[in-house]
């Protein structure tokens, strides 16, 4: 008998009697008698095989036919198959299986026979090897490559290929290589005896546990999920319960590419129930592998060289390089249109996005659980899961789950397809409202915001839902982000993202010169959008939820499905003295100088003036409160409603200038002589009528000052003081007059002065009659007393002055004191400070004493008379007088104690001495 080959000779071939020859091939388990033996090496297979035959009474001669090798040594010989069964049961969960063609291999005498002659003439058969050569070769077919002898696979060999995989899919056993290499794992994750009566139940499960799996084991699987991904018959399962579903939905597709399976995912509503849920695991299972989907890897393989040739495979790093690549001017759009159905797809279930999957894992079970649970075995098709993450953003735990919930929010507001839910719901409005809108870049979005009254109600209410969503980040609304690249740069380089702080960052410069035209539009546009409900303010809505609880919760019930409108602002507007979150109220004041510069964003004003709009102000362009100051020229002919919500915002507006958008002007004066006064409550308009006379004062700040004056003049609520320090006195003394002509309540409530209850009444009275002597006009309501002394007194004015010039008719009244009738020297006695001796007690010199009185009487002059003979003296009266007595007091006392102190020596000068010693 010859000697046994050594390892890496050619194989020996065996021959038993009947003249059959047998292959000896490594790692099978051949069966014999029940006994399975496995072989080792080649050579030791041979000594084996032949010691079996003998001890079962078979008698084999063997020879090696060296002579007929060497003179053919390029010709493939003959194989024929065993005659003998060989049966294999290396994983022991599943049930033992002959092999194929005796060796596990593609047969060497079936129709390949003259295909493995010519392409795989030099491959051992056995363990899958000259299957793996003919569907390399058939790969090759495929993409057009063309072999040495420029032959192409028979169409009967591709068949019987094709039997050969469908066969060897069924039980892992018939795969010898996947059977030795998964062989523990089997032992470890699949021995559930549930699984034995399932065809391809094994590797089914290895499938689904592949990141537990040894890399061998691993390694053999993801090959068997290529094939299968590739081949709908040779995925067992898949097989086994959509067949049917195929030969019925999709009888022309050819087999292989993938076809069936896309077709089978494209009618997936016609799918029987089994069918529907064995495809979603297959989906589940091929997501984080392009190549797993061959008809996107098939389109897509280009852009994949081109764009992320260094992206490695899995966890699904080349789908997401794609994806953010998929907008580039080279990209094909073969591969963007397939790559966007697949989007649209993951969109519909979170197991289908591999990514999100794994990096939110415990924060799917922590926060999302009930949804997660709540799904069925197959997709959901809702994207409940997705949605509740998005909703639930700041409680995600870990940072790689936010940053791909963040990816994801920030898709769905590109393209309404990437947003399940919504995408669902108004199904049947984008047919009828943006049939003709193209996907993509927020365009079918656009198309229904600006048709929102005309969608239904599941449509709108779901469309809300989303913009609150997308209210959260720039990076969520893309016509913005993509409108304002360059200012987002420019104005808000070192603005972090989140929280709408780049989006507050843009609403703040909108005006400025170097905003472009397309960003302003896009800015303007959310802000009007924001303005129409609280809850798409992401800010104010965050800092103001607790005070939205207390103090509007009768206004709006959102948890009905309640459109709130701009109700909610205006209850927080009219309550805002008794909110007490420091936060909130910094988000209130920017809403409110957002409404001020904008009519369109105070929904309930532009609501009620839209037809005074149209009317009075429709070639004024809105911004920087051009359209508020029209509607003021026209307040005498505004309907009631228009004119209620326009004085409802000037109320607001008196108590902070920064409200309006023209006091812009008397930015500098703020800075420079109200630098330490707190915003609000009147405060620093007060600051700035009182430095008005200062000579850098900027003619353009004066201009601001006089305007807000006329209207409080006229109106008691534009005077914050008054209207929050009179609302008693008002209703008891001046009711009758609230309803009169415009200033009819300041006028009564100078007029009863005396009878003011609140000290704080009669202190912002006396002040509101102070400064109106001090910017006096003809005719006012509260000056009116005085319009018959200003003709008889004040006719010569100095240079350069005229009656309308500040503090000039204050200056002549107060000259004139002793000649004026008596209603008018009433109200300029009213117009003193309330504590004069306070404003004297400040131990200015007596050198000054007369400046300092005219600085109180609220004129910049001395209050000198002149009488008959030409004798220049002082004329004083009323509260002037009580002025000077104060004055007169301090300087007769601090007379009398300098004196005393110089009488008795206690004016001495002193020289201080230091001594030394212990120091």
């Amino acid at each position: 008998m010859p000697q046994p080959p050594k390892h890496g000779d050619k194989l020996p071939i065996l021959r038993t009697q009947t003249g059959t020859w047998i292959e000896a091939t490594s790692g099978a388990r051949w069966s014999n008698g029940g006994e399975a033996v496995n072989m080792g090496d080649r050579a030791m297979f041979t000594s084996i095989l032949l010691g079996l035959m003998l001890f079962s009474g078979s008698v084999f001669s063997a020879e090696l036919d060296r002579e007929k090798l060497e003179e053919n040594e390029d010709a493939q010989i003959d194989k024929e198959e065993p005659t003998e069964e060989v049966v294999s049961q290396i994983v022991e969960q599943a049930d033992p299986m002959e092999l194929q063609s005796g060796v596990g291999d593609v047969s060497t005498t079936g129709d390949c026979k003259d295909d493995l002659d010519t392409f795989c003439k030099d491959v051992t058969p056995g363990e899958g090897r000259l299957s793996e050569c003919l569907t390399n070769q058939q790969a090759d077919d495929e993409k057009g490559v063309a072999s040495p002898t420029g032959k192409k696979l028979s169409q009967p060999c591709v068949e019987e290929l094709r039997d050969f995989k469908m066969e060897r899919s069924t039980n892992i056993n018939l795969d010898v290589m996947l059977a030795e290499a998964c062989k523990s794992d089997a032992a470890k994750f699949c021995n559930d005896s549930n699984l034995y009566p399932e065809p391809g139940a094994v590797l089914t499960c290895l499938r689904e546990v592949e990141e537990k799996l040894s890399s061998d084991c691993k390694a053999e699987v993801h090959r068997t999920k290529k094939e299968a991904a590739k081949d709908f018959a040779l995925d067992a399962m898949l097989v086994e319960l959509c067949e049917d579903d195929a030969k019925t939905l999709c009888p022309d597709v050819k087999p292989g590419g993938g076809r069936t399976q896309q077709c089978l995912r494209e009618k997936r509503n016609s799918l029987s129930w089994d069918c529907q849920e064995e495809l979603f695991r297959k989906e589940v299972e091929d997501a984080d592998d392009i190549r797993l989907n061959i008809v996107l890897f098939r389109l897509c393989s280009r852009d994949k060289k081109k764009f992320c040739s260094d992206v490695k495979p899995g966890f699904g790093r080349a789908k997401q390089c794609l994806e953010d690549k998929r907008n580039e001017p080279d990209f094909s759009p073969e591969c963007k249109a397939q790559f966007e159905k697949m989007m649209v797809r993951r969109a519909s279930d979170f197991r289908l996005d591999t990514q999100l999957r794994d990096l939110c894992r415990e924060d799917i079970e922590d926060v999302c659980g009930y949804e997660k649970d709540s799904l069925d075995s197959i997709a959901g098709y809702d994207g409940r899961v997705i949605e509740c993450l998005q909703d639930y953003k700041d409680e995600l735990v870990a940072p790689t789950c936010k940053d791909r919930v963040h990816k994801l929010t920030e898709r769905s507001g590109e393209d309404i397809r990437m947003d399940r839910p919504l995408a669902d719901a108004c199904f049947e409005d984008r047919k009828r409202l943006c049939a003709g809108v193209a996907p993509g870049s927020a365009r079918v979005l656009r198309c229904l915001q600006d048709s929102r009254e005309q969608l239904t109600y599941e449509c709108r209410a779901t469309l809300f839902d989303q913009e609150v969503r997308l209210a959260e980040d720039i990076d969520f609304k893309f016509p913005m982000k993509k409108a304002c690249n360059k200012e987002i740069e420019l104005f808000c380089k070192d603005v972090p993202h989140g929280h709408a702080r780049i989006i507050s960052c843009l609403q703040s410069h909108d005006e400025d010169k170097e905003m472009g035209p397309e960003c302003k539009a896009e800015v303007k546009r959310d802000e009007v959008r924001t303005a129409e409900d609280y809850r798409l303010n992401y800010r104010l809505n965050k800092e103001c939820d607790m005070e939205i609880d207390n103090l509007c919760a009768d206004v709006c019930s959102p948890f009905q499905g309640q459109a709130c409108g701009g109700t909610v602002l205006k209850c927080l507007r009219d309550h805002q003295e008794n909110i007490t979150s420091d936060n909130c109220k910094k988000e209130l004041f920017s809403v409110e100088k957002k409404q001020g510069n904008d009519y369109r964003t105070d929904a309930v004003l532009k609501e009620s003036c839209v037809e005074d709009v149209e009317k009075f102000c429709v070639d004024v362009e809105p911004g920087n409160g051009r359209v508020h100051s029209c509607l003021l020229k026209h307040r005498s002919e505004l309907t009631p409603a228009c004119s209620k919500a326009e004085a409802s915002l000037n109320e607001v507006q008196s108590s902070d200038v920064r409200l309006r958008p023209g006091f812009k002007a008397c930015g500098e004066e703020m800075s420079v002589y109200c630098k330490s006064v707190k915003p609000g409550k009147g405060r620093m308009f007060r600051c700035l009528q009182s430095n008005m006379v200062k000579t850098d004062f900027s003619e353009k700040c004066k201009q601001q000052i006089e305007k807000k004056q006329g209207r409080m003049a006229s109106n008691w609520k534009m005077d914050y003081g008054v209207a929050h320090n009179c609302k008693k006195d008002v209703e008891s003394i001046c009711r009758s007059e609230k309803g009169g002509h415009a200033g009819a309540v300041l006028k009564c409530l100078a007029e009863n002065h005396a009878m003011l209850g609140k000290p704080e009444c009669s202190y912002e009275v006396s002040r509101a009659a102070r400064m109106a002597l001090w910017q006096y006009r003809k005719g006012a309501a509260m000056t009116q007393v005085c319009d018959d002394d200003v003709s008889a007194f004040c006719t010569k004015l100095p240079s350069g002055k005229t009656i309308r010039s500040v503090g000039v008719v204050g200056n002549c009244l107060s000259a004139n004191l002793l000649n004026l009738t008596v209603g008018c020297k009433k109200l300029v006695d009213i117009a003193a400070p309330a504590d004069v001796a306070k404003e004297f007690n400040s131990g200015f010199a007596s050198i000054s004493l007369m400046k300092k009185i005219s600085e109180l009487g609220g004129t910049s002059a001395p209050l000198i008379n002149t009488d008959q003979s030409g004798v220049a003296m002082v004329t004083v009266t009323g509260w002037v007088a009580l002025a000077c007595i104060a004055a007169l007091v301090v300087v007769i006392f601090g007379g009398a104690y300098y004196g005393y102190r110089k009488v008795t020596g206690q004016d001495k000068p002193y020289t201080l001495v230091l001594k030394g010693g212990d120091m």
